[in-house]
């Protein structure tokens, strides 16, 4: 049973419940949901605080890092106190000031594929915000194998990308769009930087579209890569094709 809202909740979260796409029944669906947080960075910072302001019920915060006086431009939930500190348990900390009256699961280790099997059967819906093709891969097979829905964005100097795969239907995966190549060089925003508005934009996207899908609905981007160049502010959308060969999606 959907958790009963209370008159503090009603009151806080009035302005969702107007919206007749998701209403009182809606925001209980919200209030019982669990989302894992891959990566607490330029991407997972602003996702989690609009997830938290929308009143997911639970929240799991997975980073490895600590904090450093080059997150701060673009990592909006740390300050300067928290330099040195690790990221989930940072997070978590301004988070519950944000909300709370939600559950905040502090995971402060890389997402490698053991956690990931371990950690997902707890949750409804991962985001991936993660800066490494090796993390994204790990997360993109894991979450195929559980059936967990999938919303992937990335973020490099002033382009970025966001796509959701929802493994409960059948389509394309991340693998499908880029295969797992190992040896190949990755472009990261440590060496070649990144805009922060950028990342914040990506992160508030990727909220939206996890509050669509944890709603029932169906996201506009599923199958698809939307691609945005923050310099002109154009978007466009390429539809995906299931690979037919890929070792991830489409093994028995």
């Amino acid at each position: 049973m959907p958790p009963e809202l209370g008159d503090g909740e009603l009151l806080r979260y009035a302005r969702q419940i107007l919206l007749p796409e998701v209403d009182v029944a809606g925001q209980q669906r919200l209030a019982a949901a669990r989302v894992l947080i891959i990566g607490m960075g330029g991407l997972g910072c602003p996702a989690a605080l609009y997830l938290a302001g929308a009143g997911i019920g639970t929240l799991g915060l997975c980073d490895g890092d600590t904090v450093s006086r080059s997150n701060l431009p673009r990592q909006i939930l740390y300050n300067e106190d928290d330099l040195g500190r690790a990221k989930a348990e940072a997070a978590a900390h301004h988070l519950q000031a944000h909300n709370s009256s939600l559950q905040y699961r502090v995971h402060s280790q890389p997402a490698a594929a053991e956690l990931l099997t371990a950690l997902l059967p707890e949750y409804d819906l991962v985001l991936d915000c993660s800066d490494n093709f090796a993390t994204r891969h790990a997360i993109n097979r894991a979450c195929w194998l559980a059936g967990k829905p999938l919303v992937s964005a990335a973020a490099i100097r002033w382009s970025g990308q966001l796509a959701v795969f929802d493994f409960r239907v059948s389509g394309p995966c991340y693998a499908c769009l880029y295969p797992d190549l190992e040896s190949e060089d990755e472009d990261r925003c440590a060496t070649l930087g990144v805009i922060g508005p950028l990342t914040g934009m990506l992160g508030s996207l990727q909220a939206l579209e996890a509050i669509r899908l944890l709603l029932g609905q169906v996201s506009p981007v599923q199958g698809k890569l939307l691609l945005l160049d923050a310099q002109t502010l154009e978007f466009r959308t390429i539809r995906l094709v299931k690979d037919p060969q890929c070792p991830t999606c489409s093994r028995p």
